[in-house]
């Protein structure tokens, strides 16, 4: 089995030598273990830090693009280099990597697709009370929109098998850890999560620039995630209570003009004129839904093609196992 222990890096020089310290030099069930470095336009240093070091395979963004793009070049490139199983590391020294043998555990043992390291939030000594709930409520809001259970949604410790790598497509530009759990749902790969500790913080984090923000965007990468991937749930919704506070109107309608006939239509016409309104609005948005529908089979559809392409691809595990700096490839 090789292995691929990716660390996506901004700016990470200081820390990561303290990373790649404590990562294991071989894993019982491993016959190849590798390190990937996917430095996401660092001024830093990073990538001479990563050579002195000896990191096997390094992947350069020319700019900073964000985590989840070199997330997301990470699991192509580690594809190319022939990985059958993918750990995902932060280049800031949260996890301790001598964590990743319990990680990978499940994936070698044909368990599970993706491994979730359980920060278990609530009794991290440096994580504020509000910190907390809102992680708590975080991963509760994601274990509903994906269905799957997931304590700690937002860590970003994950190992994957070779299948979820072909399988995943991060499309969001904010954070992967949200979309590739709803995305295995979808695509029927089975996700658990193990217990870990974290190391204390060695900076303060550039996703979360502020609780608030980091709500507000978070919230709405969720939004507008189950919308992509349940597009006719989502617009059915949005358009029952359209529906529904227009047949209220109209059924009112009806009652008195056929049942009381002291009523006057003319005082009627509201109700007509408003509940036709209301029920032509939730028709429309559900008759949304339904093209959303079709376009998501379509993408589903258009997702398969391409999982069969990586799979097939000749190409797959060509990469140069001696990788460095001088002939790593750089992604534009």
């Amino acid at each position: 089995m090789h292995l691929i222990i990716q660390i996506p890096c901004y700016n990470e020089a200081e820390t990561l030598p303290l990373v790649l310290a404590e990562l294991p030099r071989s894993l019982p069930g491993i016959t190849r273990l590798e390190v990937l470095v996917i430095d996401d336009g660092s001024s830093d240093g990073t990538v001479q830090v990563a050579e002195a070091l000896g990191v096997t395979h390094i992947v350069r963004h020319p700019r900073n693009r964000g985590l989840a793009t070199a997330f997301q070049t990470g699991l192509e490139y580690a594809l190319r280099a022939g990985a059958d199983v993918v750990v995902n590391t932060d280049g800031d020294n949260q996890y301790p990597g001598h964590y990743i043998e319990e990680l990978i555990g499940p994936v070698l043992r044909g368990e599970a697709d993706i491994v979730i390291g359980d920060r278990q939030t609530g009794q991290v000594a440096h994580f504020s009370l509000v910190k907390r709930l809102l992680q708590r409520a975080g991963s509760w809001v994601v274990r509903v929109a994906s269905g799957t259970d997931v304590p700690d949604a937002t860590s970003g410790f994950r190992a994957f098998s070779r299948e979820a790598t072909l399988r995943l497509i991060v499309l969001t530009q904010y954070t992967y850890t949200l979309e590739t759990i709803i995305q295995a749902r979808r695509k029927g790969l089975a996700v658990t999560s193990v217990p870990i500790t974290v190391h204390n913080p060695t900076r303060q984090s550039r996703l979360v620039r502020s609780n608030w923000n980091y709500v507000k965007r978070s919230a709405a990468t969720i939004v507008r995630l189950y919308t992509f991937y349940e597009p006719l749930r989502t617009f059915s919704l949005l358009a029952a209570p359209f529906v529904v506070g227009g047949l209220i109107l109209l059924a009112r309608f009806f009652y008195f003009y056929l049942f009381t006939v002291q009523t006057g239509v003319g005082r009627l016409a509201q109700s007509v004129t408003i509940g036709g309104t209301l029920f032509t609005v939730g028709f429309l948005i559900f008759l949304f839904g339904v093209l959303a529908d079709i376009s998501s089979t379509q993408r589903a559809l258009m997702e398969e093609i391409l999982y069969r392409q990586r799979k097939l691809d000749p190409s797959t595990g060509s990469v140069d196992r001696a990788a460095s700096v001088s002939n790593c490839q750089e992604i534009t």
